[in-house]
């Protein structure tokens, strides 16, 4: 028998080395995959109970219009024809036609209750609710909420598959979530991300603190519930920020809480009631925060009260700084809307307020928010009126026909010029805005408007209120000479 020779290859500690660190890699890649969230059964799960949306309204044909100057000549072969087309005016009797929009909403009760948002089917004439099991069936609009963005609908069938509701509040930041909609009419779309933020307020939605996520969302999934991971419905899809009309990471959800105090007000009345308080707020910056006394900015800063609201009858003052709100600490100004606008009308809520450097205990009667909020504009006109120059503003007294539009019965002053690089210009003072306050004192008219710009120490930052548009607010001035 022949012995063939043993051979011993000696590995190289920098193979071996390279070898384990291959392995560690790899256990370490799959152990992170298994600790990544696995979608699948929360989908089936809550998959039949998100509907899809589509609405139609009828809209006035837009009218072809004629070149200027043209007009349509008597007597020629196609005079009836032009007529028919551009009408007898020039401008056109155009039929109106059907407009359509899709959205995507979520069955509430077996009994046919669906929720999505307001602008999915404002002004439609016609709601059609699209089931999983490929069924349409006509949606009455039992009430809708445009300050919110919920609307509440009803279709006839019964053991629909329902969604479960969780708790927004119990959310985290960094937490996952899932939505499911129809983006671009495509039924049963998955997508998934994590909460960004919490209590986003948008310029057009004081009311609503909404959760910021990364989840893709895009036109068609509006109204389409948000999950947790334990498949709990936790926010109503609603709004995306884009330049381009599609996902660019931003999307922002209604939180359960609001959605269900909105749902049930429609399911009893057909409409909602908020509550009120009757101040116009701003944030508190830190230049203004310097100018208050303020360690650092905080709180939401009343710039006007709204006569004969539950704020006057309290007592509350022009420039006091809200603190918190029945215990709820108020970091800016956003966060006060939506606790007012969540209690019910006619209970008492407790403010902790900031006035003159020392804090007060108020005690509220919260109102209910009138449905027309419109406030009056600044009457048009142009007036010379006199510089202020340690300001760098003119202003002039207003005429009692501004004073009874503004609702300004005492004190303010109207800006009518503000001169380039001044204290003014750098605090943001426009034409057109009425100086109400200097610091703590009101403006009666320009003479004590410049008595006072002449009491102002240099570099001290001073408040100054102004009225802009119907509404209030502070300015911070740094006094420069």
């Amino acid at each position: 028998m022949k012995i063939m020779p043993h051979f011993c290859v000696e590995v190289p500690r920098a193979v071996r080395l390279l070898v384990v660190g291959m392995g560690l890699s790899l256990w370490l890649s799959n152990n992170a995959l298994a600790q990544l969230p696995d979608f699948t059964e929360l989908v089936e799960r809550n998959n039949a109970a998100v509907v899809n949306i589509s609405t139609t309204q009828k809209v006035a044909a837009s009218e072809p219009q004629l070149p200027e100057g043209m007009e349509i000549p008597e007597g020629t072969p196609f005079d009836d024809f032009l007529k028919r087309y551009f009408g007898e005016g020039g401008g056109g009797g155009g039929e109106p036609s059907e407009a359509q929009s899709l959205g995507s909403g979520f069955i509430l009760s077996s009994d046919g209750y669906v929720v999505t948002n307001h602008h999915v089917v404002k002004g439609a004439d016609e709601i059609i609710v699209r089931l999983q099991d490929r069924r349409e069936l006509v949606a009455k609009l039992v009430g809708s909420d445009k300050r919110s963005d919920i609307a509440l609908l009803k279709i006839d069938a019964v053991d629909l598959p329902t969604v479960k509701l969780g708790s927004s509040e119990a959310l985290k930041v960094g937490e996952w979530v899932l939505a499911i909609g129809s983006p671009f009419g495509f039924e049963h779309s998955a997508t998934a991300g994590i909460v960004s933020a919490k209590g986003r307020s948008l310029p057009s939605d004081n009311y609503v603190p909404f959760i910021q996520t990364d989840v893709a969302i895009n036109p068609g999934n509006s109204g389409g519930p948000l999950f947790n991971l334990n498949g709990e419905v936790v926010g109503v899809n609603s709004q995306i920020y884009s330049r381009t009309g599609g996902f660019m990471g931003l999307s922002f959800a209604i939180p359960t809480e609001v959605a269900t105090q909105v749902v049930a007000q429609l399911k009893s009345a057909g409409k909602v009631s908020r509550g009120w308080l009757g101040v116009n707020i701003q944030d508190v910056n830190r230049e203004l925060a310097e100018s208050f006394g303020m360690k650092k900015p905080q709180g939401a800063l009343v710039a006007k009260i709204l006569p004969k609201s539950p704020a006057e009858a309290a007592g509350i003052q022009v420039g006091d700084i809200i603190l918190a709100y029945n215990g709820t600490e108020i970091t800016n100004s956003s966060a006060l809307p939506p606790l007012v606008g969540m209690t019910k009308i006619g209970e008492t809520a407790k403010l902790k307020v900031l006035r003159e450097g020392a804090n007060k205990e108020l005690v509220v009667k919260i109102g209910a928010l009138p449905t027309d909020d419109d406030e009056p504009v600044l009457a048009k006109g142009e007036l010379e009126g006199q510089m202020v120059t340690r300001l760098g503003v003119r202003v002039a007294n207003l005429t009692a026909e501004m004073r009874e539009q503004l609702e300004v019965t005492k004190f303010g002053v109207l800006v009518t010029d503000v001169v380039q690089r001044s204290p003014a210009f750098e605090a943001g003072l426009r034409k057109g805005d009425v100086i109400q306050r200097l610091q703590d004192q009101s403006v009666k008219d320009v003479a004590h408007l410049q008595d006072l710009a002449k009491g102002l120490a240099k570099g001290k930052t001073v408040a100054v209120l102004v009225l802009r548009g119907g509404n209030s607010l502070f300015l911070p001035m740094k006094i420069k000479e």
